[in-house]
């Protein structure tokens, strides 16, 4: 590398006051997370959160407008194996209209590479 100016040595520039402190070796540990944390169940999803559009029964009335703690989350369809389809659900207002997209995949069995 060519350094236009080779009298200059900047790492043993210092200011009186402007030294930098030695940080703690403390900050450094990283503590393993103990054993109770590992089996203690995880936080339960709030309520307001199970109501999705996702895995309601088709109705003849028109949906009523979501709510908006339910807007921009990402939702997976709830339901028991075996399923060939898994189905992916989002909600997002545009002005003053809902939109909801749904994407549907083909889920891959194990041991089948060819699906």
């Amino acid at each position: 590398m060519n350094n236009p100016h080779p009298d200059d040595d900047h790492e043993d520039t210092t200011v009186d006051g402007f030294e930098v402190p030695v940080s703690p070796v403390s900050s450094y540990n990283n503590v393993y997370a103990a054993t109770e944390d590992e089996t203690r169940d995880p936080p339960a999803v709030p309520p307001h959160l199970q109501h999705s559009l996702l895995g309601n029964t088709g109705s003849t009335e028109l949906p009523c407008a979501p709510q908006s703690v339910v807007l921009n989350h990402l939702y997976i369809e709830n339901r028991d194996p075996p399923r060939s389809v898994v189905a992916l659900g989002f909600s997002h207002r545009f002005r003053s209209k809902y939109v909801t997209v749904v994407i549907y995949k083909p889920v891959q069995r194990r041991g089948n590479a060819n699906v």
